[in-house]
């Protein structure tokens, strides 16, 4: 089979890609999604990532090595292994980070992704329900919407954090990022809008776009130092060889960009030796440099009802369903979080180093059902990481899973700026109107005494987990441990970019489904240009 782009890898950004490229009907364009199509129902009901995460029907369900940050425990890393990839389980939280995050990457010499640069592309892709505005666009095939359900106790934390002293926002995509607030999603009318139904659903009919799911893909192939198209494995479990006239690019995320490159000898040469693969590009950097956010996830149980009490009967389900069927509102139609607050931990930090997600619920772990109590849940997470870990091969088997090595907490900056975190989520639980619906501070319990630094950072390590953000192991830039450059081209090789959130030099400071749309956007861009 020949095509002009071999797009591997039908996520956030494989998405935009595939609609971008294909709308000039002179350019051919093959999509390969290791997944199945979108088809599961409750993919599209906003509330149904309790039902996709950790389903390895549609999720990788990845878990690390054994982190020394978490006092030796491994923690689930879910992946989307569908048409939409993570989009299609997410939280549906709309957030693009920081100016200033886009600002260093153009600092550290990549040249076009300043905040100038990149914001016209995120209102390119967005509709928003707002409308159009300095910060927002109103034309695009994403749709932003705000939330349609709100309960009491989010609610009731959202002023206690302003009686705190943390400011209301209504729009941390907006001038400023820092202040307290609630979330926009990606969705319309009470339905996900992931980017297999943003950008991939408006083009599958077009002639020049052929769509190929349950497609695994084995290596890159290579002539001398140009890609020339890849091999990959189909349903039947025959190996198919798709040939490139134009580019390959690779869109599989954090996990599996890098693992391709390196099965298919692109990477740090003693690392692939180790495992009998031929090494043809040495490139350090490959798998290195990876970066995600902790989450530490408070739990206070309530003197009154939250969600955790509407779904613990059968009666209760019925009539949330009902409602949804009815309206598109109420709790099926809740992303992952309703309010969110961006804060500093101290007066000299710049910007805000650390993001909330409230709940008005609790679990023990996303995707395995409420509490059978009344309660609600504080997650708060640090926003830049210093801490860099690594992905690894464990042998040459494409289906073989790479060691994850996240290698949290590693620095001291780490460890204090989460300690923090957790104190002030706490002091924000003492405020009102707050403090009088909690019944018991349940997670950590009030035996930890918040002026115990140590203690409260064991208790860090013992309990908290991903948000499920991963970045940067095919890092962006011109120095030693640099993948792609500012233009995405794998260094050293002709026809072969990466264009997802593995990119990234620094992660964002907040969710990254938006920024990976945005870098589909940009990739095309640059696509397109150099192939004018």
């Amino acid at each position: 089979m020949k095509t002009d782009y071999v797009i591997v890898g039908a996520g956030s950004a494989g998405c935009v890609l595939a609609n971008r490229l294909s709308a000039n009907p002179s350019n051919t364009v093959t999509l390969l999604e290791a997944g199945g199509p979108d088809t599961n129902p409750w993919i599209h009901i906003p509330v149904g990532y309790f039902r996709t995460i950790h389903n390895p029907k549609v999720d990788w369900c990845y878990k690390t090595e054994a982190d020394p940050g978490l006092n030796n425990r491994s923690i689930e890393w879910p992946r989307g292994k569908v048409l939409g990839g993570s989009s299609s389980l997410n939280g549906l939280l709309y957030v693009r980070g920081q100016p200033q995050d886009y600002d260093r990457w153009a600092q550290m010499g990549n040249a076009g992704w300043s905040w100038d640069d990149v914001l016209p592309l995120f209102k390119r892709s967005e509709n928003n329900m707002r409308g159009a505005d300095e910060f927002h666009g109103s034309d695009g095939p994403l749709s932003v919407s705000d939330i349609r359900i709100h309960r009491p106790i989010t609610d009731a934390w959202v002023k206690a954090a302003q009686a705190a002293g943390y400011a209301y926002n209504p729009d941390y995509n907006g001038a400023v990022q820092e202040g307290v607030g609630f979330f926009q999603l990606t969705a319309r009318n009470g339905r996900r809008c992931s980017s297999a139904v943003a950008f991939l659903k408006p083009a599958r009919s077009r002639e020049n776009l052929r769509i190929i799911t349950h497609a695994a893909v084995n290596k890159v192939t290579l002539d001398g130092k140009r890609a020339t198209g890849v091999t990959y494995t189909d349903r039947s479990g025959r190996e198919q060889i798709v040939t490139a006239n134009k580019e390959v690019i690779l869109c599989g995320g954090a996990i599996n960009s890098p693992q391709l490159l390196m099965l298919s000898g692109i990477g740090d040469a003693g690392h692939l030796q180790e495992h009998g693969i031929d090494v043809h590009t040495d490139l350090k950097g490959v798998g290195k440099n990876l970066q995600d956010h902790l989450q530490a996830r408070l739990v206070y149980k309530c003197n009154e009802p939250t969600l955790n009490d509407e779904v613990a009967t059968l009666f209760g389900q019925a009539k949330i369903g009902l409602k949804y069927i009815l309206t598109r509102t109420g709790p099926m139609a809740m992303a992952a979080s309703l309010a969110t607050g961006f804060f500093k931990t101290r007066p000299e930090v710049a910007t805000p180093d650390i993001q909330f997600h409230v709940q008005p619920l609790s679990a023990e772990n996303p995707g395995k059902g409420a509490d059978k109590f009344s309660a609600f849940t504080m997650s708060v997470c640090q926003l830049r990481p210093e801490s860099t870990g690594e992905i690894r091969l464990k042998g040459p088997d494409p289906r073989q899973y790479p060691a994850i090595n996240p290698n949290y907490l590693s620095t001291e900056n780490d460890r204090k700026t989460i300690v923090a975190g957790v104190n002030i989520a706490r002091t924000i639980a003492q405020q009102e109107p707050l403090a009088a619906k909690i019944s018991e501070e349940f997670r950590p319990s009030a035996d930890l005494p918040m002026d115990d630094y140590d203690a409260t950072l064991d208790w860090v390590r013992d309990n908290t987990a991903s948000i499920y953000h991963p970045t940067g192991t095919c890092k962006m830039g011109s120095d030693s441990a640099a993948v792609v450059d500012a233009r995405l081209r794998v260094h050293g090789i002709s026809g072969l970019r990466v264009a997802d959130c593995s990119i990234m030099p620094e992660i964002v400071s907040g969710n990254t489904n938006a920024p990976a749309i945005m870098i589909g956007e940009k990739a095309s861009d640059l696509i397109l240009e150099d192939h004018a």
